[in-house]
């Protein structure tokens, strides 16, 4: 089945795709709002994790 998951073909795919349907004036801008996605993501999942009760 899935035996090495992710090659380097399938990110190359993966770009390829992305311009493909963004084009490649906003891609920057889809880039930077899936960083801050990511940034906003990690930040309340570390705050979950100082909330919980310590056992």
């Amino acid at each position: 089945m899935l035996r090495n998951g992710l090659e380097p073909w399938h990110l190359l795919l993966v770009v390829i795709v992305a311009i493909a349907l963004f084009g490649s004036e906003k891609l920057p801008d889809t880039a930077r709002a899936l960083g801050r996605s990511l940034r906003i993501l990690k930040s309340e999942t570390r705050a979950m994790k100082d909330d919980a009760p310590a056992e």
